[in-house]
This record gives structure tokens, C-alpha cells and sequence, in this order.
């Protein structure tokens, strides 16, 4: 009987907003899957985040809310946002797997947890709600504070531990100590003469005045694209777009019309001068 009493003690609005944000929710954290672009995925991604926020404070849980905004959303998702922007990730990276099997090991993980969740959300027998009234008597930050630092303060402290070693060691393998004295600009310029190499600076990308895209390699006076207008890195990745063909023949019918606006103007004209004077 205290079951359906208190199923009863949602509200119309807490019902409403429930089924609004949790549809929003879901299709957001769908789209985080099945989006081909890295940073749509980032973004739905945090659209979902910032709804579970949401369903935070809404239920009095309003430590978990901020947190949820200020540092998964705020932070993490928008530091791996701008990561994928500025590293530039699109849909033309390679798929192949690097570990033969995982998508099936992947597959196998996801059904099994599906299944322990199914079976304990089936078993789970539910009397009596105690409410947020209980949860949060003395405030809802001092009760968080009094379960990390009393019943749960082992887990707590290893969770910091184990955070700030992973912090130290991504700082240590980033981290190269230089041992030897940097070179000068003069000497950098002494080495480049001896060994030959590009002295000028590196020629600037694009067809000519018609592109300046860093992607599109600038031609060459006999019409062959140049390997040193793009960068070492576009063409690692195999970002360079050949347009060389493209832009010969763009060259030519431009050309092309050019002679013709030439002849016709010539030809409107009327008489030279030397047979006008006749």
C-alpha cells in the first residue's frame, strides 16, 4: 500500500519533465554513438550531460548538479571539444582495428552488462521511498561531505590517488629535459646551407591567387603541384587534395576564353589605323 502511495507523489510538471528531457537524453546519447563526426558526438555528448545535470537539481541533489555543469560539461567535454577541432579528426580517418576482435569483445561486454541490468532492475523490490526530506535534513552538500569523509572515505582517497598519479605520469611522458644546448638561429641557418636543404622560406599553399587553402599544394610554373607549399603533417595524414588536373584544365579554359574576348574584340574594332588614314 506505501508502494502506491508514493508512486503517486509525482507531480504533473516532475512527470512532464522526466519524459521531455529523458527523450532529449537518450536521442542525445544515441547520436553520441552513431554520429560520424568526432565533434558532433562531442556535442551531443554534452547535451546529454548537461540534461542529467538538470535531473539533478531537480531531484535536491544540487552538489551533483554543479559538478555535472562545472566539470564534465564545462570542462572535460569542452577541453575534448576543442582537442578535436584543433586536431581536425574527420570522417576520412581510418577505421581498421588495430586489436583483431575487439568490436566482438566490445559486443559481448554490452550484452552481458545489459543483461545483469535488466535482471537486477527486475529483482529489485521497492517498499518504501524515504524521500529527499531524509536524504538532505542537514543540507545536501553536508550530507555528501559526511558519507566521502566517513563510510566511504577509503574509496574516496584512492579515487585522488589514483587521479593524481595519472596526472604525474601523462606530465612525465610529455615532459622531455633538454640535455643539450639549443642552437641558434645562425647556426640552425649554418646547418640548412650544409646539408642542402630548403634555404628561402617554404612557399605558401594554393593554386596560384584562386585557393589558400592549406590543404591544396601550389603549382609549379611547368603546372606540377609542389610538395613544400603543405604541410609535413597534411601529408602524412593524406589530407592533400589533388587538384592539380582540376586546376590545369581550369587554367586552360580560362585561357581559352580569354583569346576569345581578345579576337572578338579585335575583330569589332573596325579598321586599323594606318587604313583609316588612307
Amino acid at each position: 500500500m506505501s508502494a502506491q502511495l508514493a508512486a503517486y507523489t509525482t507531480s504533473t510538471g516532475e512527470a512532464f519533465q522526466f519524459w521531455v528531457l529523458g527523450t532529449v537524453a537518450v536521442v542525445g546519447a544515441l547520436c553520441t554513438v552513431f554520429m560520424k563526426r568526432a565533434v558532433h558526438s562531442a556535442l551531443c555528448l554534452a547535451g546529454t550531460m548537461i540534461i542529467l545535470a538538470v535531473f539533478y537539481l531537480a531531484n535536491g541533489a544540487y552538489f551533483l548538479g554543479i559538478v555535472q555543469i562545472v566539470v564534465y560539461t564545462g570542462a572535460i567535454m569542452m577541453l575534448f571539444l576543442f582537442v578535436v577541432m584543433l586536431v581536425g579528426v574527420t570522417a576520412a580517418d581510418s577505421l581498421k582495428e588495430t586489436i583483431k576482435g575487439q568490436r566482438w569483445l566490445a559486443l559481448l561486454c554490452g550484452l552481458g552488462f545489459g543483461i545483469l541490468l535488466i535482471a537486477g532492475i527486475g529483482n529489485a523490490s521497492l517498499t518504501e521511498f524515504n524521500g529527499l526530506g531524509t536524504a538532505n535534513a542537514g543540507g545536501n552538500v553536508e550530507g555528501l561531505a559526511a558519507l566521502i569523509f566517513t563510510d566511504y572515505v577509503f574509496a574516496f582517497e584512492l579515487t585522488g590517488a589514483l587521479l593524481i598519479t595519472a596526472a604525474v605520469g601523462a606530465m612525465v611522458l610529455t615532459h622531455r629535459e633538454r640535455t643539450e644546448r639549443a642552437k641558434t638561429q645562425r647556426e640552425l641557418a649554418e646547418e640548412r646551407v650544409r646539408e642542402g636543404k630548403h634555404l628561402p622560406p617554404l612557399p605558401a599553399p594554393g593554386v596560384y591567387a584562386r585557393h589558400n587553402a592549406v590543404d591544396i599544394p601550389g603549382l609549379l610554373p611547368d603546372g606540377t603541384p609542389s610538395d613544400l607549399t603543405v604541410s609535413k603533417t597534411l601529408r602524412d595524414r593524406g589530407q592533400v587534395r589533388d587538384v592539380s588536373a582540376e586546376a590545369l584544365s581550369d587554367l586552360k579554359a580560362l585561357e581559352q576564353r580569354a583569346e576569345d574576348r581578345l579576337e572578338r574584340t579585335n575583330s569589332g574594332n573596325g579598321p586599323k589605323r594606318g587604313e583609316a588614314s588612307k
